[in-house]
């Protein structure tokens, strides 16, 4: 059973960072591509960056440049570190790995002066 449990998340103003968290367990995330989602009440969950167990990184256009994704093999835990953070980045945060339907129950991210 794979389980994933996001945190990091905040209020923060426009031009701050944070950095979320997620823990793995069920899988190995060195094994796996493993993204970063997030979600507008009301719209779509867009993916915001991936990395591949190769370890190779594809970012939305929106992110490109601010939002860094990583991942530490030994904890098994995805990180996105997020710079310059805009108000049109409030959402709440979701990990996944790709090709499971799990999800965990994500992090508020919220971005307001």
């Amino acid at each position: 059973q794979v389980q994933l449990v996001e945190s990091g998340g905040g209020l923060v103003q426009p031009g701050g960072s944070l950095r979320l968290s997620c823990v793995v367990s069920g899988i190995a995330v060195s094994l796996r591509r493993m993204a970063w989602y997030r979600q507008v009440p009301g719209k779509q969950r867009e993916m915001v960056a991936d990395v591949t167990s190769a370890g190779s990184i594809n970012y939305a256009d929106s992110v490109k440049g601010r939002f860094t994704i990583s991942k530490d093999n030994a904890k098994n835990k995805v990180y996105l570190q997020m710079n310059s953070l805009k108000p049109e980045d409030t959402a709440v945060y979701y990990c996944k790995p790709y090709g499971y339907t799990n999800w965990g129950k994500g992090t508020q991210v919220t971005v307001s002066s």
